[in-house]
């Protein structure tokens, strides 16, 4: 009975790749669409993808354009390419910005741009594009049902934004004053953060590591400067503990500040 079964499952794969090659040959739309429907309703979205890919242009102007555009789209965001969805989904809410699809169309294209950003590391062309893109379809659809998933993936697109610019202060305060004062550039980086993203949950961090950037900067200043940067390192301390007077940085901060004290003479 097993050896029976996997024949036929071999037989219908052949059967099912006989008709795939055959539809690619296939000069008449209409049997591609038709065959990339019932792919796509199969799961095949590779095939799906390939056979609308052929067809797009042909239905232009025509009545079943904008099913087969959004369904191509569809097709290759299925098929995890987010990068090709993004850019049918696109094309599609820009030729119809009032379809039928328009809605899904907005959302899924801003979504795939998400499920595909990098690393924080890497370069976040794409986490920007999933911003735009999502920010979009909330302007446009404030009423429906995905926002709260939209607004949950901004937040997490500008979380992964201020994380890399965590990262890159982080880097300037370890060079130190390496060809220059990095610490300086640390500050300026993350205050740069904070600003644009204000709600981010690595705000705590940035303000963290601009309070030990200002007390290195204070600390391995010249005589003359260090009263002066060591009264911003004081500054630095109370705004951070104002913000944050539980935080499980308190104990290296409460340091912080006994030296800068002792040092300026401020009890």
């Amino acid at each position: 009975m097993r050896k029976y079964i996997l024949l036929l499952l071999t037989a219908l794969t052949l059967a099912s790749c006989g008709e795939y090659n055959k539809v690619l040959k296939s000069t008449d739309p209409d049997v591609k669409l038709d065959f990339a429907r019932r792919a796509f309703e199969q799961k095949k979205y590779v095939q799906a993808a390939t056979v609308l890919s052929d067809i797009v242009d042909a239905y232009r102007g025509k009545e079943k354009a904008e099913d087969v555009l959004y369904l191509l789209a569809l097709s290759n965001y299925e098929n995890k390419d987010y990068a090709s969805s993004g850019v049918y989904f696109k094309n599609y809410y820009t030729r119809y910005p009032r379809g039928k699809y328009t809605e899904l169309a907005r959302f899924y294209c801003g979504y795939g741009y998400y499920l595909d950003s990098p690393e924080p590391q890497l370069d976040q062309s794409d986490t920007m594009k999933g911003i735009e893109e999502l920010q979009a379809f909330l302007d446009y659809f404030p009423r429906s049902d995905k926002v709260s998933i939209a607004q949950n993936a901004i937040f997490e697109l500008q979380d992964k934004l201020t994380l890399k610019e965590l990262q890159n202060a982080q880097l300037y305060y370890n060079l130190g004053n390496y060809l220059g004062n990095n610490y300086e550039s640390a500050v300026i980086v993350a205050r740069n953060a904070i600003r644009t993203y204000p709600y981010s949950r690595y705000k705590e961090d940035l303000e963290m590591l601009i309070l030990k950037a200002r007390y290195q900067e204070a600390s391995q200043s010249v005589d003359e400067k260090k009263a002066d940067r060591f009264r911003e390192v004081i500054d630095e301390y109370y705004s951070f503990i104002n913000n944050y007077p539980d935080s499980p940085n308190r104990h290296e901060a409460d340091n912080i500040l006994r030296i800068a004290q002792n040092y300026v003479g401020d009890r």
